[in-house]
């Protein structure tokens, strides 16, 4: 660049020397002088000029998101909500509604309503019909959440046990309400197959040998728990065919699955002989060098086991809230059930389908989350035939995550995490809604006219705000259905609303 900005001035001070031909001589200082003005003259020009072949300054790097809005490092609810501040700005209603109203429209048909609200203070930010009952789809699971973490405790592990026959050579495996027993060995780094069939029987083996049992052992089943119809009757046909549920009973390998990898497609239609069958076949094999064998048939009790026959071996499960953060993730239906009927157990109530809708309600109820206008006729949400509003699904988010009551805060692991995790994972990747991706946690709701969409996310100023968005009479498989749903909770993550 001293090359570039001297050499002009250097081109004058030659040319001046030599001068014309015939001329006298100048005298060196007026040469020299002006030489000097050129030069002090040329230096801002320079100045001028040097960016040019630098290049543009680089622009001043973007601030960076604040903690709540970035994506999480891991899938943990907690690290989301430990950010935030009271004193972060309230939305303003008008504003939430001007970015939430034009991308919540139904595709083709149908229509939405919905409620976004602050958490730490309950202010209604939008309400499009909030109050009105609607069919929630398996939003209705995060009812059935917050009744298992009230009646059982978000500790408490349901026990599956092998206790003495009422008769000589036999032995009972007594339910518990683990339908998430696993085939072959205990497993406890694993919500599902937390207990295993083979470890409870080599357990059993090992007690039946140090009580000097030998010779041919029968397998009974006790399934008690549990009463009332296997089948919801408001269930369609269609959807028991297609393995979105099965009869219900309180003891089932895999959430009533054969196989845990594949969660589609036909399934057992009586897990708890399905489970004791697999149960006599892992005694069996336990047993062989034992001096016991163990009889083909599997039979169900006669009865209810006897409340003092000794305890053989006992297998625990997953936590409850293990078991719930599951539910909600995978949307398991027969799990959902489950946990309905051992709430409506736990409460003294019995445990069948009527218990267990009477216990969701009975639970919201005393938690302070008004269920009037709610009609429940099953607690996993595939029956149409519940309404529930929208009102009622931020009420019990707000319940969970603002950790009123610490019990209901253990479900928050649960919620899905668009464009990472449970039923969200492959969601919010496109231009309209990558903005929400890592930042909206929500429970999904799918039935064939129906799309839902209940969670909570910080906005872009650090306020916490649930929401809920049910649709209902729509077209079936319309993909902008569900782009409709994930717009509007994008639009909340980028919120300031002001």
């Amino acid at each position: 660049m001293t090359k570039s900005t001297g050499g002009e001035p250097l081109r004058s001070r030659r040319s001046s020397r030599g001068g014309s031909p015939g001329q006298s001589p100048r005298k060196p200082w007026p040469l020299a002088l002006a030489a000097l003005i050129l030069i002090v003259l040329a230096i801002p020009g320079a100045l001028l000029v040097a960016p040019g072949f630098k290049g543009p300054e680089a622009p001043a790097p973007a601030p960076a998101p604040p903690a709540w809005q970035q994506p999480p490092a891991t899938l943990s609810a907690p690290q989301v909500l430990a950010p935030l501040q009271p004193s972060a700005p309230v939305p303003v209603p008008s504003a939430v509604s001007a970015q939430v109203d034009p991308v919540l429209k139904a595709d083709g048909g149908g229509t939405f309503t919905g409620m976004v609200q602050d958490a730490l203070t309950g202010q209604v930010l939008f309400d499009r019909g909030g109050a009105e009952g609607r069919v929630p789809a398996s939003n209705l699971k995060l009812l059935t959440a917050v009744t298992a973490l009230r009646t059982l405790g978000p500790d408490h592990r349901f026990s599956t046990k092998v206790i003495q026959g009422p008769a000589p050579g036999q032995v009972v495996l007594v339910a518990g309400g683990d339908v998430l027993l696993g085939a072959g060995e205990s497993n406890a780094e694993q919500v599902m197959g937390r207990a295993g069939l083979a470890t409870l029987a080599a357990a059993t083996v090992q007690a039946l040998q140090a009580t000097g049992t030998t010779g041919e052992i029968k397998v009974l089943v006790d399934d008690s728990l549990f009463t009332g119809p296997a089948l919801n009757p408001n269930w369609q046909s269609g959807d028991v065919e297609a393995g979105e549920i099965a009869p219900l009973y309180p003891l089932a390998l895999n959430s009533a699955r054969f196989d845990p990898a594949v969660t589609t497609g036909p399934r057992p239609q009586d897990s708890a002989m399905a489970a004791g069958q697999e149960f006599a076949a892992r005694l069996r094999a336990a047993g062989a060098g034992a001096g016991l064998t163990v009889a083909p048939a599997v039979e169900r009790s006669p009865g209810d086991s006897q409340a003092n026959a000794a305890v053989l071996a006992a297998a625990d499960s997953a936590t409850v809230a293990e078991q719930v953060n599951l539910m909600l993730q995978v949307s398991d239906n027969y799990l959902a059930e489950t946990m309905g009927r051992m709430a409506a157990v736990a409460t003294g109530r019995p445990g069948s389908n009527d218990g267990a809708t009477a216990v969701v309600a009975a639970e919201l109820g005393a938690a302070g989350l008004s269920s009037d206008t709610m009609k429940l006729v099953d607690v996993c949400g595939l029956a149409m035939g519940n309404q529930v509003p929208a009102r009622q699904f931020t009420d019990v988010v707000r319940a969970i995550a603002t950790g009123a009551d610490a019990r209901l805060r253990a479900a928050l692991d649960g919620f899905p995490v668009g464009g990472l995790s449970g039923t969200l994972d492959t969601r919010y990747g496109d231009a309209t809604t990558s903005g929400g991706a890592g930042l909206v946690r929500a429970k999904t709701g799918t039935l064939n006219t129906v799309l839902a969409l209940s969670g909570y996310v910080v906005d872009a100023d650090g306020r916490l705000l649930v929401f809920s968005f049910l649709g209902n009479g729509l077209v079936p498989g319309a993909a902008g259905n569900k782009e409709a749903l994930d717009r509007a909770a994008t639009a909340l993550a980028g919120c300031g609303c002001r």
